[in-house]
């Protein structure tokens, strides 16, 4: 179960308004200040609760996975209109017409959440955002079979501190969105994945034990495993998304930091569409 003292997870003891994610993507900061370390993102879609504001930040508590921090005011908007459909190119734009030549509003990445309100052509009008092309869109309700499936096309993507989009990723940004893109709620960093996502592998050093899918931990780091032998994960050592044998970046990281933790494996079926348990503690607590 999840520590509801955790100081990322604590919610603010004030009253609050649910509003939506308006801007392409809103950054959650530490601080209310445009320089304030980004400690998560919150997608184009997605809902938060709003609470006090100073500097023109709200702070704010993700529906998604508690998380608290503070947002730019203006990437918000009130009331929250209910979503039908996600993104799933790794980024499309939405335009200001059902036109690729006309101007262009902002930037959504894979799994951000639109209002579909009628399409015209190949375009889909979408609240709040403008006209995105219709091969670009899913109903909610369709879901990755393989949740590394979309770590591999991320192969590449830039590390970033605190992302969880397709220009940006850090190690447990990737394994969230990835899970996401199957219908696996999360939690948000590496050390609440470890402890509160899927179940353990006693033997996973042995030769073969690991599997596709398998998220093997470090204190402080995270990747999922491509085949029995080799990782994909968001690292600063190439700065990006890469994929590599799981020995050698044992190796490596074992001379910089220390040696991986544990490793965890995850029933997508049997986890998909469910409110894990320690996002409904979070919810209870509210």
């Amino acid at each position: 179960m999840p520590d509801l003292n955790d100081s990322r997870m604590v919610r603010p003891d004030s009253a609050a308004l649910a509003m939506q994610v308006t801007a392409g993507v809103a950054a959650l900061r530490e601080t209310p200040e445009s320089d304030g370390r980004m400690m998560t993102q919150a997608l184009h879609g997605e809902i938060v609760d709003a609470f006090d504001e100073q500097n023109g930040f709200v702070r704010v508590q993700t529906h998604r996975d508690d998380y608290v921090g503070w947002a730019e005011a203006e990437a918000l908007s009130a009331p929250v209109l209910a979503a039908t459909h996600k993104v799933t190119a790794l980024r499309t734009y939405c335009y200001s017409a059902p036109h690729l030549k006309s101007a262009p509003h902002f930037l959504l990445s894979f799994g951000a959440r639109v209002v579909a309100e009628c399409d015209e052509g190949d375009w889909i009008r979408c609240a709040r955002a403008g006209y995105v092309h219709t091969r670009h869109l899913a109903p909610l309700t369709q879901f990755e079979s393989d949740p590394v499936r979309l770590a591999e096309r991320l192969i590449g993507t830039p590390y970033l501190w605190g992302g969880r989009e397709s220009l940006g990723l850090d190690c447990s940004g990737l394994v969230q969105v990835a899970y996401d893109s199957a219908g696996v709620i999360l939690p948000r960093d590496s050390d609440q994945q470890f402890a509160w996502a899927g179940e353990t592998i006693a033997n996973w050093q042995s030769p073969g034990a690991l599997q596709r899918g398998d998220l093997v931990f470090w204190d402080g780091h995270v990747g999922l495993m491509a085949d029995d032998t080799h990782l994909i994960h968001a690292n600063a050592w190439h700065m990006a998304v890469a994929k590599e044998p799981l020995a050698e970046a044992i190796e490596r990281i074992a001379r910089l930091y220390d040696r991986p933790i544990g490793a965890k494996r995850i029933d997508v079926a049997g986890a998909r569409g469910w409110t894990p348990d320690w996002l409904k503690a979070g919810i209870a607590s509210a």
